[in-house]
């Protein structure tokens, strides 16, 4: 056998396979064509976006054929060429910005194509051909959109071969422009990463472009800019194409020149006057598309995500990670639990362990608190029947999703919402908790005997959604602060409610988290368990006497699971009124709820009361229905109870679970006990609350500003990075128009100052609006759960958000205005100084409000993006300066 062995084997004989010969699965022709496919279906998916872009095209195109249009255009002079040129550098311009979105949504699939890179999905060449490749068609479709609306009447040349030249030029322009955001997309992988880099690409083409300043005032350091330029050639070929034509061969005044009209305009802008010209532009820009769209995959090939997010780690949870690796004999202490308290009644292992609180009655109790009951008696919500259904023959007019459920409540008691999924749990816990704006809602809901009122209600009660929504440049401690001091009483001084605070950290296991920065889900900060303990804990401080928890134990393993169970018994045994909806529970976890409400698909209850103890009281109510088979040992009596409860076996059985309940003994119990605590307790008062909002509408603007104040001091890469854009922007504008104010003797001088302060107002303003989206993007879904929690009005929240920016433009338009006016040489009058800082000022603030106001009335960021681009064109045409303000006919 051991000179069997020693013999290698011939791997000749092996099944083919038996190993792998290549590094990925399938050749590189179908990896394209799957690539191709995907990348179809996605743009398929997205059509909306290049439909909205087709007509916000329509749009400009209209205003523009209308700004520039030909019975206002003449011939007569240099100055005439001029306004052509500002209508020819409108179009690249529009096409230029209208590739902006492309940057937004490279960004948006750069994780996905991250992951699916590294485990080999595909190579990296293969993602990046049909992104550039199906982007192609879409370019021809706009510009044929934007050429055929405006060419003929705007009065360009009307030979038909420029028009096609024309027509060709701006193809190519889109094309570059969308290879350019990829590549910087690619490069920045992060959003406001890659805004900067991308309004400095846009800032760089445009301004040595050729158009902002001539070509014969760029100073020598900057020339090499201007032949790097991709918009030079661009602008020098669709100059030459159209002033070189048969419109403009006349000699205007032949004392002054004999060249014909076309070639003054051409060498009065510093524009080359040989023909050539036009197919070295189309050479440069194609060449330039072959560069961008190289360099964006070798930088998918090269580069990896931005600083993969590192999840907070208490020290508890190193110590067990350590026992578990080396397997010393560590004792595990609660958080917040002296030496001397016994562990026992913690999470001691990762499978879980049991879930019971010890000495919790007398925390989290530093502030007064009235235990109160909701009872709710057939309610009924019904929304409005969906176009769809009614399109299948369904002849009703609403959908009804809950029929006619009734419950209880109670002080000190765990209660589980559980269903298949489509029953109607997180329906009927927002119908309760006042969550739903829409719909028919029919019944009684009683709070300790009285009918519910939401305005009042909403103070007592707390609400804590699946999704963990929180602020993420704020640290646990402060988020925790934040909630305090808006709901909270006004009477309640700041040393009780700080003391209040502490003690809901050491309730929720959150001590020694309490300086962690909360972070982006899934990306940095908290893990998935501990930000379900902060959102337990944020809506703890409000101190309500009802809590409603939207499956806090989703997406958690079992060690996470029983964390959050062991901080929900936790608040529970301090004697408030807890509802959880929950979704597939371990055993362990099922058996830390003191009641269950079972819901059937359609919106009816058939299980409502006690579990008892290893569920004896669930298990022998549905075991005494004839027909439902009997428990195994040791089976999770959660996954029993679903499974012989499902619409197969009622039909199986031939009974109805739902009639089964309303026929028992248990459900007259419930009927009895709702009609108890639907009568008010002797002595008891209804809630009443002088005001809708615990504070007054100055502390609530007074603490909205101290967390915008914290958010936007922890975030450098959007506050730090606009300062630095913002000075490398003033140098570079400082030296390529160094001195040129002091210089007068020209029309074109003029134009070059001009031109420089245009620069400044277009492209740090618009560099200040689309930095801003994503940041307002994120802190809006914040909002919305703020609002709802009635911590504040709308109004504190926008003054707020305004507020926080001024002092950051207001430091950016000093750095700006100082370096930008003593480079360029502008008078050093101090009233005119005064005005140029003045006027810089409000132009940059006006532009950062736009951002976050396109954010606010859109869906989302990239929406948001492609909405504030047609504005940013259209103020762009209307600056005054492409067309002058006596040209124009709007």
């Amino acid at each position: 056998m051991g000179s069997e062995l020693r013999v290698p084997f011939d791997r000749t004989r092996n099944h083919p396979a038996a190993l792998t010969t290549s590094k990925f699965g399938i050749s590189k022709m179908e990896l394209l064509k799957a690539c191709v496919s995907r990348e179809w279906l996605l743009m398929k998916r997205n059509s909306f976006v290049y439909i909205f872009k087709i007509v916000q095209l329509i749009i400009l195109g209209t205003i523009a054929m209308t700004v520039f249009l030909r019975t206002e255009m003449h011939r007569n002079s240099v100055e005439d060429g001029v306004i052509y040129m500002g209508a020819m550098f409108l179009g690249l311009v529009t096409h230029l910005f209208n590739a902006f979105a492309e940057l937004a949504m490279s960004i948006a699939k750069l994780p996905i194509f991250y992951k699916q890179r590294d485990l080999l999905f595909y190579p990296s060449w293969a993602y990046g051909l049909p992104t550039w490749l199906l982007k192609i068609p879409i370019s021809f479709l706009e510009c044929a959109v934007w050429i055929c609306m405006t060419y003929y009447v705007i009065g360009f040349d009307p030979n038909i071969e420029r028009f096609f030249r024309h027509y060709l030029l701006l193809v190519l322009i889109s094309q570059m422009a969308s290879g350019l955001f990829r590549v910087l997309a690619a490069l920045g992988r992060d959003m406001v990463v890659a805004d900067t880099f991308g309004s400095f690409a846009q800032l760089v083409l445009l301004v040595l472009g050729g158009f902002l300043i001539a070509r014969d005032n760029i100073k020598a350091w900057w020339i090499w800019g201007y032949w790097c330029s991709p918009l030079m050639y661009a602008q020098n070929a669709i100059a030459v194409n159209e002033f070189l034509g048969h419109s403009w061969r006349m000699v205007v005044d032949p004392t002054d020149s004999n060249d014909t009209l076309g070639v003054q305009v051409l060498k009065s802008r510093g524009i080359f006057v040989d023909p050539n010209w036009y197919w070295i532009g189309v050479g440069a820009l194609l060449g330039y598309i072959m560069l961008f769209n190289v360099l964006f995959i070798v930088f998918l090939d090269l580069l990896d995500p931005l600083g993969k997010g590192q999840n907070v780690v208490s020290e508890e949870e190193l110590m067990e990670k350590h026992v578990n690796r080396t397997g010393e004999n560590v004792e595990l202490l609660l958080l917040g639990n002296d030496s001397e308290n016994s562990p026992s009644n913690g999470v001691t292992n990762a499978g879980g362990g049991e879930i019971t609180g010890a000495d919790t009655r007398e925390r989290g109790m530093a502030l007064p608190f009235t235990p109160l009951s909701i009872t709710f008696d057939n309610i009924r919500y019904s929304v409005d029947m969906p176009q769809e259904m009614k399109d299948k023959g369904i002849t009703e007019d609403r959908l009804v999703l809950l029929k006619g459920v009734s419950g209880a409540f109670r002080p000190g008691v765990l209660t589980a919402l559980m269903g298949v999924s489509g029953a109607g749990k997180t329906t009927l816990m927002d119908v309760l908790a006042g969550r739903k704006t829409g719909g028919y809602i029919e019944g009684d809901i009683n709070i300790s005997g009285y009918p519910k009122n939401q305005e009042t209600f909403a103070r007592i009660a707390g609400y804590c959604e699946q999704n963990d929504i929180h602020s993420p440049h704020v640290t646990v401690y402060e988020s925790l602060v934040y909630s305090a001091w808006l709901r909270l009483s006004p009477d309640v001084d700041s040393e009780a409610r700080q003391m209040f605070v502490e003690q809901v950290m050491e309730l929720v296991e959150l001590t020694s988290l309490r300086g962690a920065l909360v972070g982006l889900p899934g990306v940095n900060g908290l893990s998935t368990e501990q930000r379900k303990r902060l959102t337990i804990a944020v809506e703890l401080v409000a101190n309500p006497s009802i809590i409603f928890m939207d499956e806090p134990t989703s997406g958690l393993d079992a060690r996470a699971a029983a964390i959050v169970m062991r901080a929900v018994r936790n608040t529970v045994d301090t004697g408030r009124t807890v509802v959880c909806t929950i979704h597939q529970p371990s055993i362990d976890i099922f058996e830390a709820f003191d009641e269950l409400f079972l819901m059937k698909r359609g919106g009816e209850e058939i299980y409502v009361g006690p579990l008892g103890h290893n569920s004896c009281h669930l298990i022998d109510y549905f075991e005494g229905i004839q027909g439902v088979k009997k428990i195994k040992d040791g089976y999770n009596p959660a996954t029993w109870m679903l499974e012989v409860t499902t619409l197969a076996q009622e039909d199986a059985l031939g009974l109805n679970f739902a009639e089964v309940y309303m026929n028992s003994d248990l459900y007259r119990r419930n009927k009895a006990l709702i009609s108890e605590l639907s009568t008010p307790p002797p002595g008891s008062t209804d809630l009443y609350f002088s005001k809708q909002y615990a504070q007054s509408f100055f502390t609530q603007c007074v603490a909205c500003l101290w967390k915008q104040h914290k958010s936007y001091w922890r975030n450098p890469s959007y506050t730090a990075t606009r300062i630095f854009f913002t000075t490398v922007i003033a140098l570079i504008f400082g030296t390529i128009f160094l001195n040129l104010g002091q210089k007068v003797g020209k029309r074109q001088d003029l134009f070059n100052s001009l031109g420089s302060m245009y620069a400044a107002v277009i492209f740090i303003g618009i560099q200040n609006g689309q930095c801003v989206q994503p940041i307002v993007d994120v802190e809006r879904t914040v909002f919305y759960r703020e609002k709802a929690a009635g911590m504040y009005s709308a109004l504190p929240y926008a003054f707020a958000q305004v507020f926080i920016e001024i002092p950051h433009v207001f430091l950016q338009t000093i750095i700006y205005g100082l370096i930008v006016y003593s480079l360029i040489g502008l008078d050093w009058a101090f009233m005119k100084f005064f005005w140029y800082m003045f006027f810089m000022f409000f132009t940059f603030l006006y532009f950062t409000f736009y951002g976050m106001m396109a954010v606010a009335m859109t869906p989302n960021s990239d929406i948001a993006a492609i909405v504030a681009t047609a504005f940013y064109a259209v103020w762009n045409i209307f600056a005054g300066f492409l067309v002058p303000r006596s040209v124009s006919v709007l």
